[in-house]
């Protein structure tokens, strides 16, 4: 959508000014939302998430005791979906390995926190509501068709990245396997993937 911005000008002559006319109001800024900034330091460069504890407690917790466990720490970026020119997704997690992955947890749809799957989101990758766990993906573009809607759940946004887009984008276009992977994941795994040394909050 394209917004048009109308603006007039009109002149004043100095006699036409009334000089006890009030002041115009200052607009007063937004309130910053404050994020939770973790770090994952990857072979392919630093990327930093901001974790949106108020909009998606309990996704955003679940995240952040990843982080805390330290159980990130050794995993990679596995796949890359590519959705069209500049448009994707890139995954990451633990991919259900023992003594890594924690339960499943509770379902917050985007009608729910206000969150989108916007550049740059940050969400929960899962197979139905409530066994999302520790698999995670960014979006590279606006990609709201994954955002709830009438009887669609939706992927769960709980933040986004901060810095580190770059870094992104080149595991989006990274290698992948013509055989790895099985279903619609085919293709899609990357090859070599790209492992994620530590996460760390800032």
């Amino acid at each position: 959508m394209i917004a048009l911005l109308l603006a007039a000008v009109t002149q004043v002559t100095p006699a036409a000014a009334a000089p006890t006319a009030a002041p115009a109001p200052v607009a007063t800024p937004a309130p910053q939302v404050q994020l939770t900034r973790v770090r994952l330091t990857t072979d392919a460069g630093a990327i930093v998430i901001g974790v949106d504890t108020k909009a998606a407690p309990v996704t955003a917790a679940n995240f952040l005791k990843y982080v805390d466990q330290k159980k990130l720490d050794g995993i990679a970026f596995y796949r890359a979906v590519k959705v069209g020119d500049g448009y994707g997704l890139v995954q990451f997690g633990t991919r259900n390995e023992p003594g890594r992955t924690l339960p499943g947890i509770r379902h917050e749809p985007t009608t729910q926190t206000g969150l989108h799957h916007t550049d740059g989101a940050i969400s929960m990758a899962m197979a139905t509501p409530g066994t999302a766990a520790g698999d995670f993906f960014v979006v590279v573009g606006d990609i709201t068709s994954m955002d709830a809607k009438d009887a669609e759940p939706g992927f769960a946004v709980f933040g986004r990245v901060l810095e580190g887009m770059d870094v992104i984008r080149r595991i989006l276009v990274a290698p992948t396997s013509p055989t790895a992977g099985e279903g619609v994941m085919k293709g899609q795994m990357l090859d070599p993937t790209i492992k994620i040394t530590s996460a760390r909050r800032l």
